[in-house]
């Protein structure tokens, strides 16, 4: 299982965009379940948004409902989160991660296969 790579953040001003993608290393996901997590300057780690390939279901934080969208690529071996109205309380450290069961999880402890992260800043 390759892990998976992140790339797309960047600065933004406040109600700007950014889409990040998650690429599985050199083959498709050998996953069904694909989560982005996110840690601002000096808080903990939280969850985003997940999919799951087996049940077509997004799971998202409620502070991010309506504005993030996660989708995978065709062929499956990207992810994206596309992020719109970006806020300055945004800004963190996103982190794609991948577990081997079907099922969404919550807790970071569930995925075992985990990106370096990609760092957003939303300007105000």
């Amino acid at each position: 299982q390759g892990q998976p790579v992140e790339s797309g953040g960047g600065l933004v001003q406040a109600g700007g965009s950014l889409r990040l993608s998650c690429a599985a290393s050199g083959r498709p996901f050998d996953v069904y379940t694909v989560a982005w997590f996110r840690q601002p300057p000096g808080k903990e780690r939280e969850f985003v948004a997940a999919t799951s390939w087996m049940d077509p279901n997004t799971v998202y934080a409620d502070s991010v409902k309506g504005r993030f969208t996660i989708s995978r690529g065709n062929p499956q071996n990207t992810v994206y989160l596309q992020m719109h109205n970006l806020k300055p309380d945004d800004t963190a450290v996103y982190t794609c991660a991948t577990r081997k069961q079907e099922s969404v999880r919550y807790d970071y402890a569930d995925y075992p296969y985990r990106g370096q992260g990609t760092q957003v800043t939303v300007s105000t």
